[in-house]
């Protein structure tokens, strides 16, 4: 580190000098006022320019930019590894310390400290200096006497009177700015409510008054004397116009000697691209009622997360006379285009080590009964291999078939249930089917179809509900290495016998991920499904027990699971991120364990990295297929997970990461072949897994490729006393090595 830092000034011009940084002394040697570490930090942030970035003390841009002389052209490896991995040195004559003793001075102010004061210096030390600041605060001034305009002077004027109750502005409370300025932000939004469309938080002018002494100001809110006259009167939608052909190459609509009137909307559609009604759950103005921002912002928003339209406006024009405050929308709708054809080819991560790659074509039709109903279809073929895992050389293809018809509305009404936000609540009508060969054991045909419903209720959540939802698996070209493996765990034959899922299933999700500015990101997956029930009830049982539909058995069960994730921001550049999976299934009347599709599994790329995918449990069970012609496929009724990763940004797209899973699957009834593995509430934390590593990822946005080295700390399946195996790590033993370290590639983050 130490010769890094030299070579960081080694290459500086004579007179130059490298900025290091500023240092900020906020009353130095007055009292300290109140929540000064959070003003001194603040203020720390304001200071320009910014030094040159470190790590560990080493600033490494200014490294790699001097590690390469100039490069004669903008592009290639030395031009990269100077001025994008690296960054020039940032200099002394750079720092302009007036300007920035004003700039702290002046956030002071806008804080409440009235009086604030300071200056700025420099110290130097050989080929290096930093910038110091001495601020002194002084008292910080409140609130004292609050006045809006008066409730009778005129409409505007008792709109904002009468929304005082709401005000941020509160007697006793530290003079801001920043409260100033959103005060006035609150009162447009109350006012474009009531109609006002041309008015803007500028009109509004606050006034302070310092001079009544005890570190107090009056504050006096009124409308700017030179507020036009457009800005203080409400306006009335009179005619609501609709072009969903528009054209943005021209400069005006073409208006159709027949439009269509429908509800209040006059459509202005000549080629009857577009059902009238499609508008009626889109454009929530009517004919009469003030303008207001709510309805305005909904319009547009469904408008364009319906996706048929490529270009949205909304256009008010105020009808020109004199006396009249109405005022015309027109929505201007640009068509995208009806029918696209794309072709993507993947690469694939799976949870059981299988890498591969995928090629899908889809069409898609975005108008398909002139409701903005969307419809694709999609072929797709894939081919994949496992790369790790005790069958490494275990190759699989895919082939499979999908339609997809989505309508943007709720097809069947729910009684009592409506969606008054920006997001179009949809129905969806799926049909799929899918052949996954696996070589050497099976081939496995499925088919499935679905109808359900999916909605926001807000940017945060999400909800999919399908009433129904019809699978059918079966089985096919079964291998003598297959059967050996059902010889060894014949309870697994009920996994692979052909078989019906019928049921219902729900899925909610919450995440205030998009809000990236927040320290702490939360995310929470939860699911139920319910199969087996209704359509069992019309059925009769077999000889031997079952219940059959054409010949094949019906599923009944119930499984929950739930997800949870946060993400906290110890800095920009490091996060730490944990995860709690917890799945149970209940298998019951038909079933006497889920169904392949629906059992959980541990192990794996993304789950827990230090065993291998599906080779973990249940419980203390543990098949080893090393010696076996066998592989991993150990499936439970029960899951319980943890994950906790801390990942931090390197240096440009590469990102480091270190790591620990604990968890296991359990069955939920007893199983005679498999000892172990019937899940007891008092022996999850004896029979949990644990393991640990450290990993490297490449972040390039559209896509992060993942590299993660795992080490088992405690293996759940050895004697009791003798599971924990931290003491037996032998990174220098190549037998060690070769049992033990697992070495994941992944395609995205793990969580």
């Amino acid at each position: 580190m130490l010769i890094c830092s030299c070579s960081t000034t080694k290459k500086l011009k004579p007179g130059e000098v490298l900025y290091t940084g500023a240092t900020i002394q906020l009353n130095p040697d007055s009292p300290a006022v109140k929540d000064q570490k959070r003003f001194q930090k603040e203020l720390e942030e304001k200071v320009r320019p910014e030094p040159n970035k470190k790590l560990l003390g080493w600033r490494y841009k200014l490294f790699f930019y001097n590690l390469v002389k100039e490069p004669k052209k903008q592009k290639g490896i030395k031009y990269w590894i100077k001025y994008k991995l690296g960054e020039p040195p940032v200099l002394m004559n750079q720092v302009r310390l007036q300007n920035n003793a004003n700039v702290l001075r002046s956030y002071l102010a806008s804080k409440g400290f009235l009086q604030a004061s300071g200056s700025g210096d420099t110290t130097l030390k050989e080929k290096t200096g930093k910038a110091v600041y001495r601020l002194y605060s002084g008292p910080r001034y409140t609130m004292n006497a609050i006045s809006f305009p008066g409730d009778s002077s005129s409409a505007i004027s008792g709109l904002i009177h009468s929304s005082r109750n709401n005000t941020l502005l509160k007697p006793g409370n530290f003079y801001d700015l920043d409260v100033f300025k959103a005060e006035r932000e609150r009162i447009d939004v109350a006012l474009k409510e009531k109609g006002y469309y041309y008015f803007s938080p500028n009109y509004l002018l606050v006034q302070a008054d310092s001079t009544i002494g005890a570190h107090q100001v009056d504050i006096d809110l009124k409308i700017k004397k030179d507020a036009p006259q457009a800005a203080l009167q409400p306006y009335f939608i009179r005619n609501i116009n609709i072009y969903p052909d528009y054209s943005l190459r021209r400069d005006s609509v073409t208006r159709a000697s027949d439009p269509v009137s429908f509800k209040g909307f006059t459509i202005y559609d000549p080629n009857h691209k577009y059902k009238p009604r499609l508008f009626e759950h889109l454009i929530f103005f009517q004919k009469g009622e003030p303008y207001n921002r709510t309805d305005h912002a909904l319009s547009l928003n469904r408008l364009v997360n319906i996706g048929t339209f490529r270009f949205v406006k909304a256009e008010f024009n105020p009808i020109d006379t004199a006396s009249s405050n109405n005022m015309d929308v027109d929505f201007l709708l640009t068509s995208s285009k009806k029918n696209a054809l794309s072709l993507s080819v993947t690469g694939t991560s799976k949870s059981n080590n299988f890498i591969g790659s995928e090629v899908k074509l889809t069409h898609t039709n975005k108008n398909t009964f002139r409701g903005a109903e969307q419809l694709n279809l999609s072929l797709a073929g894939g081919f994949e291999k496992q790369f790790s895992g005790q069958q490494k050389n275990l190759s699989s293809y895919s082939l499979g078939a999908e339609a997809r018809l989505l309508f943007p509305r709720f097809l069947v009404p729910v009684v009592g249930f409506t969606t008054h936000n920006a997001y179009v609540p949809k129905t969806h009508i799926t049909i799929g089917s899918q052949l996954l060969n696996r070589a050497n054991y099976y081939t496995l045909l499925s088919g499935r179809g679905e109808f359900g419903y999916l909605w926001k209720g807000n940017e945060f959540n999400e909800h999919q509900f399908n009433p129904l939802s019809v699978s059918y698996i079966r089985t096919a070209n079964t291998t003598d290495s297959f059967n050996r493996m059902l010889a060894k765990v014949p309870t697994l034959k009920n996994n692979f016998e052909n078989q019906f899922i019928i049921g219902t299933n729900y899925t909610f999700t919450y995440t205030n991920q998009v809000k990236p500015e927040l320290h702490n990101n939360f995310l929470f997956m939860g699911s139920v499904e319910s199969a087996g029930n209704l359509v069992n009830a019309f059925l009769h049982k077999d000889e031997d027990g079952k219940k059959r539909l054409f010949q094949t058995v019906t599923n009944q069960f119930v499984r929950f699971e739930a997800d949870f994730r946060d993400y906290y921001k110890i800095n920009p550049g490091l996060i730490w991120a944990n995860r709690l999976n917890m799945g149970y299934g209940i298998p019951y009347g038909n079933s006497s364990v889920l169904p392949y599709v629906r059992q959980f599994f541990a192990g794996g790329s993304n789950d827990i990295r230090a065993f291998r995918s599906r080779s973990l449990g249940p419980g203390s069970f543990y098949i080893n297929t090393d010696s076996l012609d066998l592989f991993a496929d150990q499936g439970g009724d029960v899951k319980l997970m943890l994950n906790t990763e801390i990942r931090a940004r390197l240096f440009s797209i590469i990102q480091g990461a270190a790591f620990i899973d604990a968890g296991n699957i359990w069955l939920a009834k007893n199983d005679t072949s498999r000892p172990g593995g019937q899940f007891r509430l008092g022996n999850v934390l004896n029979q949990t897994a644990v393991g640990g590593g450290v990993g490297l990822r490449v972040d390039a946005s559209i896509f992060v490729v993942r590299f993660d080295l795992a080490m088992p700390f405690r293996k759940p399946w050895l004697p009791p006393g003798e599971r924990w195996v931290i003491d037996q790590i032998r990174f220098s033993d190549p037998e060690w090595r070769k049992k033990n370290l697992i070495f994941n590639i992944g395609i995205g983050y793990p969580f």
